[in-house]
This record gives C-alpha cells, structure tokens and sequence, in this order.
C-alpha cells in the first residue's frame, strides 16, 4: 500500500521542480507542495539577481526532456540570466509541464509517520509518511511513500548578531532591516537607500554586490553613505583574486567592489561582531559585544548567510552533523574550509540518506549551514533520489555530474545592466514578481 502513495516534493523551486521531472520520467507518482504562489517563489525575490551559472548548467536533464516534449526552445547556454528569467523561461514552463503533480499555496507544517512520532521503532519502516498541508481552506493530512525536502533555506537568513542568536533590538528594527541585496531599479527601494547612511553585514558575494550598486548609487546620489561591517579583523581575501581569480567573473566583481571601497564611497569596519541593535533618533546604532558603537545608519542590510528550517521535522529521525546542520555523511564533502563551489564531490541518495529510510533533504537545505551551492549539484542529488526510490540502485549509486574546471561558479550578481555579466553574485543566485501559470493545480 505504501508503495501506491506519491513521493511528496516539498517546494517548487528550481531542484523541486527537477526532482518531480527525475520521478515521473522513472514513472513514479509525485506531488509537489509550494507554500508560495508560484514556482521559483524564493528566485523571484531576487529576480534581478544575475546567477553565476550559465544557462548550461541550470536546466536538469530530466527536465529538459519534459520540456522538449512540449516544445521548448532551451536558452542559450552560454546566457548567464536573472533570477527573473530564470522562472519566466524555465521554472514556469517546467511547471506547466509537470501540469497538475505542482500544488501552490500548499505550505508542509509537519511530517511524520502514520500513527508513529519519532520514538516509536514498531514497523516504522513500513508506515508510510504523513504530511501535513496547510491551505487556505485549512489543513490536511497526505500520505507519501517518501519525502524529498527541496524547500531550499532563503526563508531562514542568518541573524546580524555575531554568535548566531538575533541581536538585541534586532527584531525591532525589522522595518529598517534588510537580507537582500538591494533592487535599486525600484523606485521605492533606491528612495529607501538613496542618500542615506546604510551598514552592509557580511563578506560573501551577495555582500559585495550590495556594496558595489551602493557605490554607483552613492556616486549618483553624493550624500548615499555606506558601512561595510566585517565580523573578520580584516578584509583578507574577501576580494578574491582579481584578474588572477581562476574564475574571472569572480575576480571582476571583487575588483569593482575594492575600487568603491578606494574610491571613498565604503568605509570598512572590521573586527565587529554585532551585539545590538540600538534605535535611535538618528536611526539604528550598531553595538558589537564589546560594546563598541558606531554611528547612526538608516538602514542594515545584513547578508550573513542562511540556515535551514527543521521545525517542521521535528518527529522525523534526522541525521544531522552537529555544525553545519547538513547530512552527516555529506558534511565533510561540503565543509566550507576545504571546499569551494566548484571542488564538491558529486553526491547522491547514499549521502543525504537519514535514519529515517525514504526521507531526503535535497537542494541548498541539504547544505545546512554551508554556502556557496551550485544548481548543477542539486539536479545530481535529485537525479539519484529518483533512481534509488526507483529501486534502480546501479544508477543511484553513479556519479553522473563533470563540474567544468571554470566558469560553473561564473556569473554576475548585480542588476541588470550590459556590464553584469562580468560580475560574480551567487553560486545559484541570492523584486519579488507575480508568476501567473496555467495547469498548475490548487491544492484539493
């Protein structure tokens, strides 16, 4: 009986959307759940985001037979486009596709084990999953033979408080308070930043792309000030290389963003790691935990990362690794330390296996606290999920994905603009937009 019920795909983003494509292509029924209103949901909140991956490296395989089946025309491989055209030219059409198997407005507030909370051993395995669904009509209960969660972590960013926790006065400044990079070609985000003083948190390349399209505001707006806030007692390599960057777009959006810092556009403060959050007439006061304060600022855009969201799992048997919240036998493959983007060891269903048989993390929530995703990696975890759930276990166990020595980690990551390509911004990206779809199916 547990093997009639579908295979539960929690979220419709891009590794979503190709876990479904992998599943039904090997035959097996699958519903997908998408708290949002359209797929590509979370894309679409950075939409004018340029990836760092090519065209060629973020259509699943899988997915792209689906679509060619229904005419699609592919992109031009070499295109490096938007989180927006992400969604418009591939996303959207591959959920049309997938027609009635993607629900939206269905967000998973739980999932368990019929009639088994985590403690229970007896026949667990042969239970299938419950999943708990809430829609606007109200909340229900679906049985899957297993779950794949692809929920992604962009609904959890990272605090600003420099030891994980929220710091003081942090929620209370969420209306001056942003974990994005901003959208200046918004009349109404540029008016929030446009001659205004504003503390950018964190050294990553959303971090960068922030300061750079600051910096070009700040030359158009002379009285736009902004404060770059390093946790780090120096900047160090937060730069990357330059024109001897191995990735040269990665090097390109380095360059530009130290010139706006020599240029006096960014003062840099190092070595603060923020306490509180301190309002103030003039606007919010960064305290570090030495109890250092720096000057007014109106606004905080904090891009200090993301972490996943496991409340939802609380009655499943997770194995986690204690520090960066990533399965455990994927974690060393990931490590941050060691690893960059582009050395990842392909990995599939033996390493995103839990204690509880049938359940997945999959896409960047498989990473945990990691950084630095690439799309290409999530379709290869999916593409082996759908092969062990499929029983074809030769397949699964298979290394199917050749990372290219350069560029998969190229990119841009700023506004749409000529030169944005010779940028650098996220290994998979990261306004919001509205995605009308047809043969996209409510939840019933």
């Amino acid at each position: 009986m547990t093997e009639k019920n579908p295979v539960v795909v929690i979220g419709a983003g891009p590794v979503g959307l190709a876990a479904a494509a992998e599943l039904t292509e090997r035959g097996l029924p699958v519903l997908v759940l998408e708290k949002g209103d359209g797929v590509g949901a979370a894309v679409a909140e950075w939409g004018h985001v340029r990836l760092f991956s090519m065209w060629r490296d973020l259509v699943d395989p899988a997915a792209e037979r689906l679509l060619a089946a229904a005419g699609w025309q592919r992109p031009d491989d070499t295109g490096y486009p938007t989180g927006r055209e992400w969604v418009e030219s591939y996303l959207n059409p591959l959920a049309q596709a997938l027609g009635e198997r993607v629900h939206l407005g269905a967000e998973v507030v739980g999932v368990s084990r019929l009639g088994r909370d985590r403690v229970v051993d007896a026949e667990r395995a042969e239970q299938p999953f419950t999943v708990r669904v809430r829609t606007a009509a109200g909340q229900e209960h679906l049985r899957a033979r297993a779950v794949v969660d692809a929920s992604g972590t962009w609904g959890s960013p990272n605090p600003v408080g420099g030891d994980g926790l929220p710091a003081l006065g942090e929620h209370g400044a969420a209306g001056h308070l942003s974990h994005r990079v901003p959208d200046l070609t918004d009349p109404d985000v540029r008016k929030r930043y446009a001659g205004r003083r504003t503390a950018v948190v964190g050294r990553g390349h959303s971090a960068l792309s922030a300061l750079v399209s600051l910096a070009e505001l700040a030359e158009q707006e002379p009285d736009t000030r902004i404060v770059w806030v390093l946790r780090r007692d120096r900047v160090g390599d937060a730069f990357g290389g330059g024109d001897d960057d191995q990735l040269a777009r990665r090097g390109a959006l380095g360059t530009r963003a130290r010139a706006a810092v020599e240029a006096g556009h960014v003062e840099v403060v190092t070595g603060f790691r923020t306490a509180e959050l301190r309002s103030v007439r003039g606007g919010l006061v960064l305290v570090d935990e030495d109890g250092r304060a720096l000057e007014p600022v109106d606004e905080v855009v904090a891009l200090t990362g993301f972490r996943p969201d496991l409340s939802f799992l609380s009655e499943v048997r997770l194995g986690l690794d204690p520090v960066l919240q990533a399965p455990v036998a994927l974690a060393p493959l990931i490590d941050p330390n060691v690893h960059s983007c582009g050395t990842v060891y392909p990995h599939g269903a033996a390493e995103l296996a839990h204690p509880e048989e049938g359940f997945f993390l999959a896409g960047m929530k498989s990473y945990g606290r990691a950084p630095t995703f690439l799309a290409l990696t999530g379709f290869e975890q999916v593409r082996s999920i759908a092969a062990h759930l499929a029983g074809d276990h030769g397949a699964a166990a298979r290394v199917e994905l050749t990372l290219p020595e350069t560029g998969v980690c190229g990119g841009a990551g700023l506004a749409e603009e000529p030169e944005a390509a010779e940028d650098v911004g996220g290994c998979c990206g990261p306004g919001a937009q509205e995605v009308e779809l047809t043969g996209v199916a409510p939840l019933r």
